[in-house]
C-alpha cells in the first residue's frame, strides 16, 4: 500500500498528516479490554503508512498510558520528531470537568509523562461545551501560557455543538487579547454520512476565528454508521438508531459496508481540509481506513459513481428529515442568545 507522504514540522500544526490515529477507541467504552489491543502493531502500521500522528486524552481511560507505553517500544524506530502527539485537557469522567488553571497545568504535565515526551504537538480543551465559557477562556488562558513555555506547541478545543464552538473561537480570537486566535478545532460527528453541519461552516469559521486547522472526528458518528448494533452510549434518538440500521441493509444489498461507505463519504468531503481522526481497534481496521483513503485520494478526491448514488438514496430515502439531526450535548450557553 501506498505511504502518505508528510513533513512535520511540530511548529507548524497545518503540517499534521491528513489522518490521525484516535485515542477513544483504546478504551473500555469500545473495547472491554483495551490493554489486550495490537497497539505497537498499529502504530508501526500507520507510521509506516504515513499516519504519524496520535489523538488521546485522560479521559479515554488508559489510551495515554497504553499508547504512551507502546511509543516508547517503537522509539528507535520512529523518534519522537517522526510523529506529532495530541491530547486534551478538563474532563476528567462522564460528568466531572476541572477547567481550573491548576488542572490543566498539571494535566498536560501528567500527559507528557504518560506519553514520555517533554513536549505536546497539540492540547485541546476536551468538550467545552460542558462548562461555563467563563472557565473555558481561564483554562485557553493557561494553555496559551503553557505554548509561551514550550511545553506545547499548539492549542485549541473540541467539542460537539458547532454553534457554540464557532462563536467561542471568534470570541477568543477577536476579544480576549491574552488568548487570541486558537491554532485548532476538534469536533465530532458533525461531517458523516449523517450530518455535514461542518461543511455549512466551513470555510467562513476557519477565517473569521483565524484558526490554523479544523479537524473532524468520529466519521462513524460513535459507531451509529457501520452494519453492528450501535454502541448502548450512544446519545442519538431511537428513530435515528433506526433509520441507521436500515441505511446498513440497504448498503449491504447493493454490496458495500455501511462502515466502508461513510469512511469515503466524510474522508471526499473533508479532504485538504484538514485532518480525519480515525476510530480503530485493529491493524486490520487501519488498513481498511487507508485502503478507503486511496480510494478517495486515487478518485482526485472524489467519490465514484456507485458510492454517490448509495449515499444520494440513504441520505435522501433513508434519512430524510433526519439528516442533521442532532442530541443535546452539554449546558446551555446564554451568549448563544
Amino acid at each position: 500500500m501506498k505511504v502518505i507522504q508528510t513533513a512535520l514540522d511540530h511548529g507548524d500544526i497545518t503540517t499534521m498528516p491528513p489522518l490521525v490515529l484516535g485515542g477513544a477507541t483504546i478504551n473500555t467504552q469500545y473495547n472491554d479490554d483495551p490493554e489486550k489491543l495490537p497497539l505497537v502493531e498499529m502504530l508501526t502500521y500507520g507510521f509506516e503508512h504515513g499516519v504519524r500522528a496520535i489523538d488521546t486524552s485522560p479521559y479515554y481511560g488508559p489510551s495515554e498510558v497504553l499508547y504512551g507505553n507502546a511509543l516508547e517500544h517503537i522509539r528507535d524506530e520512529f523518534p519522537r520528531d517522526s510523529y506529532f502527539l495530541c491530547t486534551k485537557v478538563g474532563r476528567i469522567q462522564l460528568d466531572e470537568f476541572d477547567y481550573s488553571r491548576k488542572h490543566v497545568r498539571f494535566s498536560v504535565h501528567r500527559s507528557c509523562e504518560r506519553l514520555k515526551t517533554d513536549y505536546l504537538d497539540l492540547v485541546y480543551l476536551h468538550d467545552v461545551e460542558f462548562v461555563t465559557m467563563a472557565k473555558s477562556i481561564e483554562a485557553l488562558k493557561e494553555l496559551k501560557l503553557l505554548k509561551s513555555q514550550g511545553i506545547i506547541k499548539n492549542f485549541g478545543l473540541s467539542g460537539y455543538p458547532v454553534d457554540y464552538l464557532v462563536y467561542l473561537t471568534k470570541h477568543c480570537a477577536l476579544n480576549e487579547p491574552e488568548i487570541g486566535p486558537l491554532d485548532a478545532v476538534l469536533t465530532y460527528c458533525n461531517m458523516n454520512l449523517q450530518n455535514t453541519r461542518l461543511l455549512e461552516h466551513w470555510p467562513k469559521w476557519k477565517d473569521d476565528a483565524h484558526l490554523k486547522l479544523i479537524n473532524n472526528g468520529s466519521i462513524l458518528s460513535m459507531s451509529l454508521l457501520r452494519s453492528q448494533e450501535t454502541k448502548s452510549f450512544h446519545p442519538c434518538s431511537q428513530e435515528l438508531r433506526r433509520l441507521a440500521t436500515q441505511a446498513a441493509e440497504y448498503s449491504a444489498r447493493n454490496g458495500v459496508l455501511l462502515a466502508d461507505l461513510a469512511t469515503r463519504y466524510a474522508l471526499a468531503k473533508w479532504i485538504d481540509k484538514g485532518s480525519t481522526v480515525l476510530g480503530v481497534s485493529s491493524v486490520e481496521e487501519l488498513q481498511v481506513a487507508l485502503e478507503n483513503y486511496w480510494f478517495v485520494k486515487d478518485n482526485g478526491g472524489q467519490l465514484n459513481r456507485q458510492d454517490s448514488q448509495l449515499i444520494e438514496y440513504i441520505q435522501d430515502k433513508i434519512f430524510g428529515s433526519h439528516m442533521n439531526e442532532v442530541w443535546q450535548s452539554g449546558i446551555e450557553h446564554p451568549e448563544l442568545n
